[in-house]
């Protein structure tokens, strides 16, 4: 074998592994804008990442939904989860009440 058809060889396999025939000369992969782009067919921004959600929120609405199951097992999973939670002291009392 010639040296090269091996240094065409290694060069095409390289470029057809990074993908350069996907990236234009404005520096964003095709298919980056083709996800930005809207319906006009247009790139336009990315969407923004929603908020998130406030953790002692979650934490309570955990709790309500034990509280409204009422079994020992949802307030033992609730325990496990937020032990260190002050809610997971009411859910103690909760199962201690159970247990009568």
């Amino acid at each position: 074998m010639k040296r090269r058809s091996l240094a065409a060889g290694l060069f095409g396999a390289l470029a057809a592994l990074s993908g350069f025939d996907q990236t234009p000369f404005e520096g964003l992969p095709v298919m980056v804008e083709k996800a930005n782009a809207d319906d006009s067919g247009k790139a336009g921004r990315s969407p923004t990442m929603p908020m998130a959600r406030d953790p002692a929120v979650a934490v309570a609405e955990e709790y309500e939904a034990a509280r409204q199951k009422g079994t020992r097992e949802a307030f033992e999973l609730f325990i496990a989860r937020h032990g260190d939670d002050p809610l997971a002291e009411k859910a103690r009392t909760e199962l201690k009440r159970l247990s009568r």
